[in-house]
């Protein structure tokens, strides 16, 4: 057993942790088709990962509109609330935590995932050309439609709403999702924000969207049960940012006056390598945030263990790696093999490669 201070309990805000080590979000699209609700199945899927200090759910969207993916579980709806209600019980029934992820992907879609086949909407009218899930194969977005200035408003109002349904379904508190290149990420970088009004040209208009979705959420449930997640330097979805460490700078500061519960950076490119640009510095960034620090993106045991007991981070969060090991804090603590990942399970179907993969128990059992 290791007394390194990953183990060790920490508060992030209002949210008190049993250890450091927080499951990522992770997309796994097996929501019901008929409603996007999640079910028994995803009950026993999170329970088996209570040991976390903190799980954050897969991204949910607020909205009809903020669906990109077949199969991803929102949190507008009663069923849904419901649905999430059997996951945030079961989770606690085994002593852990969890926050919801609030996601709308922007530009990330394609009209047959759209209520009536719309387009989907962004800052600005300017493809991602990145790909979607359609529930049979992946396809290209298509190219979106601008949102008028006075419908942001009312998108504002679905991350408030999905707040309090949040709060309904028994979560301990919810993640704003402002990373890889969804909607709210499309207003923060330059490559993907050409807009004209308010909202567009300078930093300080780019993240009037994000001020006014925080200012919804946190007015919606204490600031101390939000946490945000923000991918200055990636280009994950092919968004892009001129001057990354200027406008994730503005934006720290900015989220400082609120007293979040914590900030999750992705560290370079989302799942890929960990360099960041010239001129990006993300040490700096972290030292600029008031409250609690977690970072992500490829972190393994050793990883883990130096960025928490050196003080530069608080938490981390690991992925992956907890889809095939549901016991992962117990495997990380005593130092034992992990299982491999099937990555033909990883997106839709059933109980194979989701609830299935053995603990270090069961597995020991099954080897006598």
């Amino acid at each position: 057993m290791s007394d390194t201070k990953l183990f060790s309990p920490a508060k992030a805000g209002a949210i008190d942790l049993k250890n450091r080590i927080v499951m990522a979000p992770l997309t796994r699209n097996r929501a019901r088709a008929e409603d996007d609700a999640p079910y028994e199945l995803h009950a026993k899927y999170y329970a088996q990962r209570a040991g976390s200090g903190l799980i954050i759910s897969e991204a949910s969207q607020i909205s009809p509109q903020g669906k990109g993916y077949a199969w991803t579980p929102g949190i507008y709806s009663e069923a849904q609330i419901e649905g999430w209600k059997k996951v945030t019980d079961a989770v606690h029934a085994k002593g852990g935590k969890i926050v919801i992820q609030l996601w709308h992907v922007g530009r990330i879609s394609h009209p047959v995932l759209q209520p009536g086949r719309a387009d989907p909407v962004a800052p600005s009218a300017i493809s991602a050309a990145s790909k979607s899930f359609d529930g049979t194969s992946f396809i290209e977005t298509t190219t979106p439609r601008a949102l008028e200035t006075d419908e942001i408003a009312g998108i504002v109002e679905d991350y408030r709403k999905a707040t309090l349904n949040a709060k309904a379904a028994g979560f301990d508190g919810v993640e704003i999702h402002a990373a890889n290149g969804y909607l709210i990420d499309q207003f923060l970088k330059d490559g993907a924000n050409q807009r004209t009004d308010d909202y567009g040209g300078s930093i300080e208009n780019r993240t009037r969207f994000l001020k006014q979705v925080v200012d919804a959420v946190t007015g919606a449930w204490s600031a101390d049960r939000v946490g945000i997640r923000l991918s200055p330097f990636s280009n994950a979805n092919n968004i892009t940012e001129s001057d990354p460490q200027a406008v994730f700078s503005h934006v720290i500061k900015l989220l400082n006056g609120y007293g979040l519960a914590y900030l999750h950076l992705v560290e370079g490119q989302t799942g890929g390598p960990r360099e960041v640009p010239e001129g990006g510095d993300l040490a700096a960034l972290y030292a600029l945030f008031d409250g609690a620090t977690m970072g992500n993106n490829g972190y393994d045991r050793d990883m883990a263990i130096a960025a928490v007991d050196s003080g530069e981070l608080d938490l981390v969060a690991i992925g992956r790696p907890f889809i095939s090991n549901p016991d992962l804090v117990e495997r990380l603590e005593k130092n034992a093999p992990l299982n491999p990942l099937d990555p033909d399970t990883l997106y839709g179907g059933g109980e194979k490669g989701y609830v299935d993969y053995p603990s270090l128990a069961e597995s020991a059992v099954a080897a006598e």
